[in-house]
């Protein structure tokens, strides 16, 4: 198995759109990552938060993992978290992926007796930030 990692996906209206799912299921099938599990948190307009499974909602049934999440390993603790970055009348899709494209270099690690001990993800939004700054440096001469 290849290294996996929680995201939280956070989206302004109240519910997953399937146009949403669509495109996670892209992501899925092009076999660069594997869904092993997924949870719906749902802020109301009230603040009241709820959370389900992805076959819980009629319009999400199958789009994302394949028949179903294999592994439960995302619980009423994680829901709870996503719940606390979410305002009233927004949702988050909590992913628990496999980055399958990295099972090979997994695997030749473990081999010989190495392992991926730990992974931090950048976000996009700081990558940028320093793209910027490096391009304005290059731009002043420096």
């Amino acid at each position: 198995m290849g290294p996996a990692e929680l995201l939280v996906l956070t989206f302004p209206q109240a519910t997953i759109t399937r146009e949403t799912a669509v495109a996670l299921k892209a992501l899925r099938t092009a076999g660069d990552i594997r869904v092993i599990d997924s949870l719906v948190v749902t802020r109301h307009a009230d603040g009241a938060a709820t959370y389900g499974e992805l076959a819980d909602f009629e319009h999400l049934r199958g789009v994302v993992a394949d028949g179903g999440q294999d592994l439960p390993l995302i619980g009423p603790e994680d829901a709870q978290e996503a719940a606390e970055l979410l305002v009233p009348g927004s949702v988050a899709l909590l992913v628990l992926i496999e980055h399958v494209w990295a099972e090979a270099a997994a695997a030749a690690l473990r081999a010989v007796g190495g392992r991926i001990a730990s992974g931090v993800r950048i976000p996009p939004e700081t990558i940028e930030e320093a793209v910027r700054a490096a391009e304005a440096r290059l731009s002043a001469g420096g």
